[in-house]
């Protein structure tokens, strides 16, 4: 299939560039994959939509303020964006310049003026690929990003962070720091829906994708399949493997809260059988790839052309997901991380390949 396939007409006005007061605010457009038919709601109707039978598998992944703003030793103005911690106490991170450091230098993160607060020192160590790899003269990374850090807001919200964002870009359930982008269907969740669907007898899981700044990053190739996805941390443990072996058996549906969990349970599920899994995954999910695990998915509408509108095509047909989404911009739905929801059910297709591995 080619790139073009995916793409789809936004008006400017639909990217949302602030949250709504209260998370569960949000639109939610169901699209039932089977016949493109499509409904429309407020989140907190999630509620109802869900059996007590069902699993809902988040990923507890916090985001870190990982964007810094500094200078290089000779005065230009640098732009770090951390994409990854390593073990050895470096970085590797995007660095915007009007020149690119050479390896050796230094990138120096200042205080404002009006600050008392301590700078730092980077050291460029060296490249790989894309990335720079630096390190720390002095001090380490958690109290840089505590002190300098910004919350890195995707490139189309086109305002600098604020305070609230530390709160707002972040999941009400969010455990374990790495990630540089939200796992944004996450964001409609807050404390009081999470009791409300617990009561309701909907069970829990969570699995962790550190979402890396390649999730911006634009399909180049005319032909998808030629397509180099970018390599995300994952962790599927035993207790997933478990509750979803249990949904099973009740006859309950796995709901993946956002595109992150569901490469997160499809790694883990590449032989067919959801088994433990933790390292780096570059799965792309794209029409005519299987899904073994997920049954249904709560996700944000994404970038035309991008490998997320795929991934959802993959699962519920392209024609689909293409009407639903022109559906939305008719009825002024506000797109992306900050914007509205879907509950995306599964095309005949998907189901059929489901119900048939499940027979094995």
């Amino acid at each position: 299939m080619r790139r073009q396939d995916f793409h789809f007409d936004l008006p400017p006005e639909l990217i949302a560039q602030e949250p709504l007061p209260d998370r569960t605010a949000s639109r939610l457009l169901v699209l039932n994959g089977e016949d493109g038919s499509v409904q429309h709601g407020c989140f907190s109707d999630i509620l109802e939509l869900l059996d007590p039978r069902d699993l809902l598998v988040f990923n507890n992944t916090k985001v870190i303020p990982a964007r810094l703003y500094g200078v290089k030793q000779t005065g230009g103005r640098v732009e770090i964006l951390i994409e990854r911690m390593t073990v050895d106490g470096h970085a590797l991170a995007h660095v915007r310049a009007s020149k690119s450091p050479k390896p050796g230098g230094l990138l120096l993160i200042t205080p404002d003026e009006n600050s008392d607060v301590t700078e730092y020192s980077l050291r460029v160590v060296g490249r790989q690929g894309a990335l720079y790899e630096i390190a720390p003269e002095v001090g380490d990374w958690p109290e840089i990003l505590r002190l300098h850090g910004h919350m890195p807001l995707p490139p189309y919200i086109e305002r600098s962070d604020t305070a609230e964002d530390r709160d707002r870009y972040q999941t009400v359930y969010a455990k374990h720091e790495g990630a540089v982008a939200a796992p944004t269907a996450g964001l409609h969740f807050d404390e009081a829906l999470l009791a409300a669907l617990r009561a309701r007898g909907v069970e829990f899981a969570e699995v962790t994708l550190h979402v890396g700044a390649g999730t911006f990053q634009p399909v180049r190739s005319d032909n998808i399949e030629e397509h180099h996805m970018h390599s995300e941390f994952i962790e599927v443990s035993d207790d997933v493997v478990d509750a979803v072996a249990r949904c099973r058996q009740l006859g309950g549906r796995v709901v993946a809260v956002g595109t992150t969990a569901v490469r997160s349970l499809e790694s883990a599920a590449q032989t067919g059988q959801l088994q433990p899994f933790r390292g780096d995954s570059d799965i792309f999910l794209y029409p005519g790839r299987p899904f073994h695990v997920v049954d249904a998915m709560i996700t944000n509408f994404h970038l035309p052309e991008s490998t997320l509108i795929m991934l959802v095509s993959a699962f519920a047909g392209r024609e689909n997901v293409l009407m639903a989404y022109a559906t939305a911009v008719a009825n002024r739905y506000r797109f992306f991380s900050y914007g509205d929801a879907m509950l995306v059910l599964p095309s005949r297709e998907v189901k059929a390949l489901r119900e048939a591995s499940l027979e094995i």
